[in-house]
C-alpha cells in the first residue's frame, strides 16, 4: 500500500432488495484521512452503502478494498474488528438497558466472574467525555431525548478505536449546541488520521466538514468532487437530477384568519410551566428552544400524549380538554412527531395501512374498508410527496427514513387536519424532498390550516414562520416576528443572554 491508496475503494458494488435495486455498479474511493460526504436524495444508496462497509449487509456483486486489502464482512463484529464503526441515523441502541450497559455490550468488565459495574460506569464516562458529553451512565437509555441517545451512539462509534467511522446523518437528532460538538470531535479525529463518511443532507456541514463529495442518484454514482470545486446549487442539481426552484412559503398576512387554538397557562409537571399560546387560521407558528427546552412535550401535550397538570385549552373559542390522541384527532389536530419510529408509525404495517390509519372512520362503513379509495387516496399523496417505495403494500420499516418521514406526512395530509403539529418535519430528508415540504406548509397554511412548526435548524424556523415562540428550561421567554427574527437574536434569547419581547 502506498501513502496515496485510498482508505476504502468500492468497485462495481451493486445491492437489491425485493422491488427496488438499492445499488447499481457503485465504484468510488475514499482517501484516508479524509472527511468524504455521501450526498444523493431519500433512497439513492447513500444509507446501503454505508451499511455494506459497517458488515449490516452484503452486496451482492461487486469488491470492497480497506487500506488496499480486499474485504468481506459476514457481521458487524467483523466490520469493528477491522477498524470500522458506524452512528446510525435510526438509533440502533437496547433502550431497556443502561447507557454504560449499551456502551460496553461488546466487552463487558468483569470481576470475579461478576460484572464490574464500577468500571463499566468508568468506561462509558470516559467514551461519552470523547465527544464533550455528560450523562448519568445509570440512566436507562430509552428515558433519554433522543438527542442525548444520538450522542451516546456517536460515543460507542468514537470510542472503540476505529480507523474508519461512517456518520448516517448523525445531527438529524441533535441541538445546534451538540452538533457543533460534533464537528469539533470530527475536526479532531482527522488530525488523528481517521477516515470519515459523512451521510448527510444538510448543506452547510458538507461544506463545512467535508473535503470531498461522492453524488449517488438513483443507486448509481453520478460524481465524485472536492468541495472546493462546487457551489451548494451545483451539488443539488447533481443530486436530484434537475434544477432546483426556489420553494419558500408565501407569507400573507392578509391570509390569517380567526383564532383555531388557545392554550392558557399550560403546565405539565417535570417539563414545562405557565405556557400560554395562541394559533390562527393560516398561521404558521414556530416554536424555537434548546435540547431539553420543552418544546416536544409542549406539542405532545396539545396532541394528548403529555399530561396537562394546569392550565386550559380552547378550540375556536371553545374550552376542551384533550387527555388522548383519539379526542386530538376528533378535534382536528395532526402531528408529526419527532420520533417517527416510535410515535409516527407502525413499522411492521405497509405503507398504505400506515398512511390511512387517521382516517379509517372516513374510508369505512360498518366495519368494512374501501380498499380502492385507501388505495387511491394513498397514491395520490406518494406522488404528490415523491415517496420512494417498491409499492403501496411495502412494509414501513424497509423504507430509508426520509421516504418513512413522507409517510407520516403523508397520514396526516389525508386526515386533512385543521390544525397541524409539526415537530421536526424534515428531518433525515433530502433537500429536493425538504422544499417540497416547505412550499406544502406554505400551501397547507394558504388553505387555511393553522401550523406550530419546531425545528432545532433556526433557518427552517426563519424560512417557515409568520411569528417565533421562543422556549428556555421549559418557560416561554419571547416571541419574535419573522421580520425581526435572526438567527443570533433567537439563539441569545433562547440560551438565556436577553430576553425577547414579551406577547
Amino acid at each position: 500500500m502506498t501513502e496515496s491508496s485510498p482508505a476504502i475503494r468500492f468497485e462495481n458494488v451493486s445491492k437489491r432488495f425485493p422491488g427496488v435495486q438499492a445499488l447499481k455498479g457503485v465504484s468510488l474511493e475514499i482517501a484516508a484521512g479524509a472527511c468524504h460526504a455521501l450526498c444523493g436524495e431519500n433512497g439513492a444508496g447513500k444509507s446501503t452503502l454505508g451499511k455494506i462497509l459497517a458488515g449490516l449487509q452484503s452486496p451482492d456483486e461487486g469488491k470492497i478494498f480497506v487500506f488496499g486489502q480486499e474485504v468481506s464482512f459476514g457481521s458487524p463484529h467483523d466490520a469493528i474488528a477491522a477498524g470500522i464503526g458506524m452512528v446510525h441515523q435510526e438509533l440502533a441502541f437496547c433502550e431497556n438497558l443502561s447507557v454504560a450497559e449499551n456502551l460496553c455490550l461488546g466487552d463487558i468488565p468483569r470481576r470475579r466472574g461478576f460484572v464490574d459495574r464500577d468500571e463499566m460506569d468508568r468506561r462509558a464516562t470516559a467514551l461519552l467525555a470523547e465527544t464533550g458529553t455528560t450523562l448519568d451512565v445509570r440512566s436507562r437509555l430509552g428515558a433519554l431525548s433522543i438527542g442525548n441517545r444520538q450522542m451516546v451512539q456517536i460515543a460507542a462509534a468514537v470510542g472503540g478505536g476505529a480507523k474508519i467511522i461512517v456518520f448516517d446523518e448523525p445531527t438529524s437528532s441533535l441541538s445546534q449546541a451538540e452538533a457543533e460538538r460534533l464537528y469539533a470531535l470530527i475536526g479532531r479525529l482527522k488530525e488523528r488520521g481517521v477516515t470519515c463518511i459523512y451521510v448527510s443532507h444538510r448543506m452547510p456541514e458538507i461544506f463545512a466538514l467535508c473535503d470531498a463529495v461522492s453524488i449517488l442518484r438513483d443507486g448509481t454514482h453520478v460524481a465524485t468532487r472536492a468541495t472546493t470545486d462546487l457551489t451548494e446549487g451545483q451539488l443539488v442539481e447533481m443530486m436530484i437530477g434537475r434544477p432546483l426552484a426556489e420553494y419558500f412559503p408565501t407569507h400573507d398576512p392578509l391570509r390569517i384568519g380567526d383564532e383555531v387554538l388557545r392554550a392558557e397557562g399550560l403546565s405539565s409537571e417535570g417539563h414545562f410551566q405557565d405556557v400560554s399560546l395562541t394559533l390562527h387560521a393560516g398561521e404558521v407558528v414556530g416554536l424555537a428552544g434548546l435540547m431539553g427546552a420543552g418544546r416536544s412535550e409542549v406539542a405532545c401535550a396539545l396532541f394528548g400524549l403529555e399530561a396537562i397538570t394546569s392550565g386550559q385549552v380552547f378550540l375556536r373559542g371553545v374550552r376542551v380538554r384533550i387527555d388522548d390522541p383519539q379526542q386530538a384527532i376528533r378535534y382536528g389536530i395532526g402531528f408529526v412527531p419527532e420520533d417517527r419510529k416510535r410515535q409516527g408509525l407502525v413499522l411492521s404495517e405497509s405503507a398504505l395501512h400506515n398512511t390511512s390509519l387517521p382516517t379509517l372512520k372516513r374510508l369505512s362503513k360498518l366495519s368494512w374498508i374501501f380498499r380502492a379509495k385507501e388505495r387511491k387516496e394513498a397514491s395520490d399523496l406518494f406522488s404528490q410527496l415523491r415517496v420512494r417505495t417498491p409499492g403501496l403494500d411495502a412494509v414501513v420499516a424497509g423504507l430509508s427514513g426520509g421516504n418513512q418521514q413522507k409517510v407520516v406526512l403523508a397520514k396526516w395530509l389525508a386526515a386533512k387536519p385543521q390544525i397541524l403539529i409539526l415537530d421536526e418535519p424534515t428531518r433525515g430528508v433530502d433537500v429536493g424532498a425538504k422544499a417540497e415540504i416547505h412550499a406544502l406548509i406554505g400551501q397547507l397554511a394558504a388553505s387555511g390550516t393553522a401550523i406550530l412548526v419546531i425545528s432545532s435548524e433556526l433557518p427552517e424556523v426563519l424560512t417557515l414562520s409568520e411569528r417565533i415562540l421562543v422556549l428556555r428550561d421549559g418557560r416561554l421567554v419571547g416571541e419574535l416576528p419573522r421580520a425581526a427574527a435572526t438567527q443570533e437574536s433567537l439563539m441569545r434569547m433562547m440560551a438565556g443572554l436577553t430576553e425577547g419581547k414579551p406577547e
